[in-house]
């Protein structure tokens, strides 16, 4: 079994996760942090974040553990010219953009660009589509939380005047329960969601910022969003931890007869969990390039064994 030669770029909550999983894998080594801060607290070796291109030949695949608000859609095609990259891309509606981007970026380079992945999307997209394919005329609803979401805390977190924010997602227990009844009709994820979010700022700055996280496209415009404002011991107290998790409810009738399927997370920590699915297709990267396979690909264009660092046979013997 070959070593994958595995780099950071952003050790954030993220990066440190995935730190933490690479050690876990029987194929993959840590090579280096990228990470425009000179000291960190990893006895891997920091390398700044502009001098990629001078360990391009040291690296096999770059896990990009960077906010999908600015710095994915702005970094993630720069890398792409160096590495295979695997990223975590969460802004649903502007995947094939992104996805667009990273393909054009890739293969001009000849490398391999695996986008969004963790658990949503991610794991929950591929069951979407395998719960939706298998049952016809199904009703699908995603439920999100209650937890942590990073990728919109790392939106709040932008907004100028914020010393310190988290997002929480919660489901409506009622939605839940007709969606998986197969009474949720046309029920949207913005009506079955609230946004709760908790900031630290200073009280001058609190109305615009109020007003700044609630018309945020495509994270909070539209949702109901609630925005409360505590102080700095009540966060540290209160908000540090990140849970999250969520259901895909697919239900469908064939003809009298009811069918349910549910995918369900719970995770006591979300960065190490969507740490793993990132580092898992970030095995899939490099054996994909190593096939001639370049360019964008997204979770659903992943043949699943290649996560795995059980060889097929085995697979095939255990798990089918």
């Amino acid at each position: 079994m070959s070593t994958i030669r595995a780099a950071i770029v952003g050790y954030g909550n993220l990066g440190q996760s995935v730190e933490k999983l690479i050690g876990r894998q029987p194929d993959m080594t840590l090579v280096g942090v990228f990470s425009r801060r000179a000291s960190l607290d990893t006895e891997a070796p920091v390398y700044p974040v502009d001098s990629i291109a001078d360990h391009a030949d040291e690296v096999d695949v770059l896990f990009l553990c960077l906010g999908s608000a600015k710095d994915i859609p702005d970094l993630a095609p720069q890398y792409a010219a160096f590495a295979n990259t695997v990223d975590t891309y969460d802004n649903h509606r502007d995947i094939p953009r992104h996805r667009s981007a990273m393909h054009e970026a890739a293969s001009a380079a000849g490398t391999t660009a695996i986008i969004s992945t963790g658990w949503d999307p991610g794991m929950f997209s591929l069951n979407r589509t395998i719960a939706s394919a298998v049952l016809p005329d199904a009703q699908q609803h995603t439920f999100w939380g209650p937890g942590l979401s990073q990728g919109h805390s790392d939106a709040v977190r932008g907004v100028a005047g914020v010393r310190k924010g988290v997002q929480y997602t919660l489901p409506s227990e009622e939605a839940l329960q007709q969606a998986r009844a197969g009474e949720a009709g046309g029920l949207s994820g913005k009506e079955a969601h609230v946004r709760q979010c908790w900031i630290v700022a200073d009280e001058a700055d609190q109305e615009r910022i109020a007003e700044e996280i609630r018309t945020m496209p495509d994270y909070f415009a539209g949702y109901r969003t609630e925005v409360h404002f505590i102080d700095e011991e009540t966060f540290d107290r209160d908000h540090t931890g990140m849970p999250h998790g969520g259901h895909v409810v697919t239900t469908a009738d064939t003809g009298g007869h009811h069918h349910s399927i549910e995918y369900i997370l719970k995770l006591d920590r979300n960065p190490d969990f969507t740490a793993a699915v990132q580092v898992a297709y970030g095995r899939a990267a490099h054996r994909m390039r190593q096939a001639g396979q370049v360019g964008a690909y997204t979770v659903l264009e992943v043949a699943p064994y290649l996560l795995s660092p059980t060889p097929l046979e085995e697979l095939i013997a255990r798990d089918v």
